[in-house]
This record gives C-alpha cells, structure tokens and sequence, in this order.
C-alpha cells in the first residue's frame, strides 16, 4: 500500500498539506493570542509579505531545492515582525481630551475638538475616530494624523444627533501603528463627556433677533391687527405700513428724523398650558423627525414667545400614563425648566389616556387657562376621546386642538391621472380627509380652537394662532 501511494505521489502532497498546516498554527496562533488579548492585529502589508512564500511553498510539491530558501525567508519574516512588534505603542502612549458644549439642537450641526497627545519621544501614525454612539454622527468620522515627539495635536469635527436625549461620550478610538507599519494596535482612550440634546433652540435664537429688528415676518409670523388696545407703554420703535397713525411719536419722529410709533404690552400675567401626547400616535415620522419632535419645537418656540410677553407657561407629557408635569409660571427661567422636562421625552407605542391627562389638569390648573394639545388623529376612537375631553375643558379653559397631518395621505389624494391601484388609494384618501374635516368641524361647531398643519410647518402657525387670541382677547 505504501508502494502504492508513494507510485502515484500522494505522500508528497500529504507532506506537503503537513507542512502547511504546521505553518498555519504557528502563525496563526500568536495572531489569535494578540488579538484576543492585546488588541493587537496584522496590516495588510504583513500579510502580504507572508504571502508570497506560502505560495511559493507549493512548489515544494514538485521538487524540494526551494526548501531551504522559503525556510530562511520565513525565518527572516518572523524576525522582522517581531522587532517591529516590540515598537508598537501602548495604552500609555497617548492621552485624549474632548471638548464640547453640554448641550446641543437636534439636527444641528455641533463643532467638537478632540485632542491627542503623545508624550513619548517617539512620533507615531494613528487613526483617530470618537467613539460616538449610534445616534450620533460625525463629520468626517476618522482622522489620519502624524503625531509627532512629545505633542499635541487637535482635530475639530462637525456632531449631530438624530435623536433627543442624555449621551455619554466614554472613550476615543485610536488605531496606531507600528513603525514599519506591519502591525496595528486598536486603543481605546477614556475621554467622558455628557452631552444633552435638545429640541431645535436655534430658532429661539433667531425670533429674538428678528424681533428686535421688526422683522419677524421672515420667520413666517404676521402681525395681527388688535382689537380694542392696552393702555400700558412698552416700547419705541420703526413706523411700519399696517400701523395706526394715531401711534405715532412726533416728538421721537422729529428727533430721529424718522417716523417712530408707539408699542403697547399685550395682557400679561395669563396661562398656557401644554399638552404633549406622546402615544403611538406620535410616533410616525415627518421630514426626518417623529411627530413629536416636531411638537416639541413648536412648543418651545411658542413657550419663548408667551413669556417674552409676560404669559405663564406650562407643559404636561402623557401616554398610558402621566410622564411629567411642569406647573404654569412666568419669567423665561421657567423656559430651563421646559427643556429639561421635554429634551429626553420620546413616543411610546401605548394607547394615550386622555381621561387621565384632563383629569389631572382639572386637579393641578384652577385658573383659566389656554390649553394647547398636540396630537394626531388616525381613527375614530381617539377622535371621540379629543372631542369629548377637549369640549368638556371648553367650559373653564381656552381649549386648543392641534391636528397633524399625514402627508402622505394629502398627497394620496391629490395625485393627478390615477388609475389602477392608485385610483383606489385616492378614493380612500379622500374618504379620510373627509372625515377628518368633519372632526374638525365638529370640534369647532362645540367652541374649541383647531389648527390643522403639516408637523413640520407647525410652527409658525402655531404662533400666529397665539399671537390672534392674544390680540382679540380671547383668553
């Protein structure tokens, strides 16, 4: 049998099939042991350079005079990557500081500077990334860097977050090298940084600006004719076209040599309260962002507003059940309390209560008070439960019912030349805004106040509607 073998040259591929698995485990084996335990892996400029002798090892099968020669090549492989082995850096070799604000917008961009430091005096080449969690994401992710002898260098990256909340940034990832560039150690350097997103303030900032400038029809706000006028002077400012010229300030107009007319402060000391769903029916999302993401902003945005003019302002998250309460106050200290009740709400896949929601308003709000609730409706069970509360709050309260729409079912509907599948989904459409038509004149026929927009244009609208009741003194 031995004859037989030897006859058809099977034992030279079985030595050689031998020889080769006898080199697998003596590579592979530290390999393992150094990535499993010191986070140590081979670049692929070493792998290549292994690579050429194990192939050049199957001509060992033919005729046995490369032997010799692919053992020294080997041998002298081995000994190349264990010396540079030796130069690769530690977890002491660098340190990593962050520096960001604590807070930041949702979807606006964020500029974080990452230090690194190499205090030894050997220059080294890393890739650096932050180790940011899922939610977050950075511009560019990774950095090639050359950190030279006893130095410091810093990287500046652009953060945005796609969810609201409370973040902890642990640690930064460092990919070094060695010097001959055959090994890569990955260093994971402690750097904790907490950073709270927050709903869109950026637009807090900007109505503040255009405010003071009389501009704030670039926002999409619009002044509101008042009815009948409030006796108490606020301030002085620029003539505008739809002012009264009984309002004029001759004397500041000769003065300025421009015409300068008389403002007057709305009623103050009044109440707004809030009311977040934050069910199921939230959790749709428009333009990027969930439903009540986009109430949130315009919450804050109007919040900014009440209190810039005096106002009270409150807020109460609900689902299945009662998530926060901030009581109704004045003075825009209250719009910190606002953030930090709203920043890290998110909408759960519960059916809302809203008996237990206007239950515990009547308990907490005595005063009258303008209830602003933000919600969807999708069918007609939660449409009798809004209807039902918000008109029973009707009788002590200004009740306010924001709907948001489903675009996609507005522009099922108004799709031009359909046909097929596509006339039926119009039909249903249709049939759905009709009867969402009718819960909003129902709620308007039993005296309470509707607004119907796209939650991304929810703002503005939202605003204006405030900005009318507070002119016809309504509340």
């Amino acid at each position: 049998m031995n004859d037989l073998y030897r006859s058809l040259g099977v034992d030279q591929y079985l030595s050689a099939f031998a020889w080769f698995a006898l080199l697998l485990s003596i590579y592979g084996l530290p390999l393992g042991w150094l990535a499993w335990r010191r986070q140590i892996y081979p670049t692929g400029m070493l792998l290549a350079g292994f690579l050429l002798p194990a192939f050049v090892s199957w001509l060992l099968l033919v005729t046995t005079v490369l032997y010799w020669p692919i053992i020294a090549v080997d041998a002298a492989l081995v000994l190349f990557a264990v010396i540079d082995l030796c130069t690769l850096p530690k977890q002491s070799s660098f340190t990593a500081e962050r520096e960001t604000p604590r807070t930041a917008s949702l979807r606006k961009p964020q500029q974080v500077h990452l230090t690194i430091t190499n205090p030894t005096r050997r220059a080294c080449e890393a890739t650096v990334r932050d180790g940011l969690p899922v939610e977050l994401t950075g511009t560019p992710e990774e950095f090639e860097l050359l950190l030279e002898p006893l130095s410091r260098m810093t990287v500046e990256y652009r953060l945005e977050s796609k969810r609201r909340g409370a973040f902890t940034l642990n640690e930064v990832h460092v990919r070094a090298r060695s010097r001959w560039k055959f090994w890569q150690r990955l260093l994971q350097l402690p750097a904790r940084t907490e950073l709270h997103v927050y709903p869109d303030m950026r637009q807090l900032s900007e109505y503040a600006i255009l405010a003071r400038t009389n501009r704030l029809s670039l926002m999409g706000l619009r002044r509101t004719r008042k009815i009948g006028q409030d006796n108490e002077f606020e301030r002085l400012r620029d003539y505008s076209p739809d002012d009264n010229f009984k309002h004029i300030d001759w004397r500041a107009t000769s003065r300025r040599n421009k015409l300068t007319v008389k403002d007057f402060q709305s009623n103050q000391s009044q109440r707004l309260l809030f009311m977040l769903d934050c069910g199921r029916m939230m959790t749709n999302e428009a333009a990027g962002l969930s439903l009540l993401d986009h109430g949130l902003n315009a919450m804050l945005m109007l919040s900014y507003v009440a209190l810039s003019h005096g106002d009270s302002v409150g807020l109460l998250c609900f689902s299945d059940e009662i998530h926060s309460f901030v009581p109704p106050r004045s003075g825009m200290q209250q719009m910190n309390r606002l953030l930090h009740t709203a920043y890290d709400r998110f909408p759960r896949l519960v059916e809302s209560r809203y008996d237990l929601a206007f239950m515990h308003l009547a308990q907490q709000v005595h005063k009258r008070s303008m209830v602003v609730l933000v919600t969807n409706v999708i069918d007609e069970v939660n449409s009798h439960q809004i209807e039902r509360y918000l008109t029973a709050a009707a009788g002590r309260h200004l009740t306010l019912g924001v709907l948001l729409r489903d675009r996609a079912v507005f522009e099922a509907a108004d799709s031009e030349y359909p046909n097929d599948i596509l006339l039926y989904r119009a039909a249903a459409a249709a049939d759905i805004l009709s009867w969402r038509a009718q819960v909003l004149a129902d709620l308007n026929r039993k005296g309470v106040l509707s607004l119907d927009v796209f939650p991304e244009d929810l703002t503005a609208p939202l605003v204006n509607r405030y900005l009318e009741i507070k002119a016809r003194h309504l509340l």
